[in-house]
């Protein structure tokens, strides 16, 4: 099994809606996604994809994010769901996946993971079967 790691970062704005600190209030990070993709055969040229194809698709989501308030996101504001980083990367991991799995028969989208901080992450991932 082969797997592909891409990072990109942006910077947005949030609130918890019901916390019971500090983050209730507005604030912002500089958020780092990681998207993992897997694979079991590479293609003629010994990639498993083109780092370029996953950058691109990632970059259509991010485009929608950066330097926004999170909790207007569609998909946050109407379910009424926090922008925390474990939402953002279940968000970004359903957004992306179909567009993954486009790119190149094989392939699938493994994980999202989403930083807020250096040093503080989350991450998403579905079972295959």
């Amino acid at each position: 099994m082969f797997e592909l790691t891409v990072r990109s970062r942006f910077s947005a704005a949030h609130s918890l809606c019901g916390y019971p600190g500090d983050c209730a209030r507005l604030h912002g990070h500089t958020w780092t996604v990681e998207v993992k993709v897997t694979g079991d055969k590479l293609d003629q040229l010994g990639m498993l994809v083109d780092f370029k194809d996953i950058k691109k698709q990632l970059s259509m989501i991010i485009d929608q994010l950066d330097h926004r308030f999170l909790n207007d996101i569609p998909g946050f504001r109407e379910e009424g769901v926090n922008p925390t980083a474990e939402n953002l990367a279940y968000y970004i991991y359903k957004t992306l996946e179909q567009a993954i799995a486009a790119i190149r028969e094989g392939i699938r989208l493994k994980e999202i993971s989403v930083w807020e901080s250096p040093d503080a992450y989350a991450t998403y991932r579905e079972e295959f079967n």
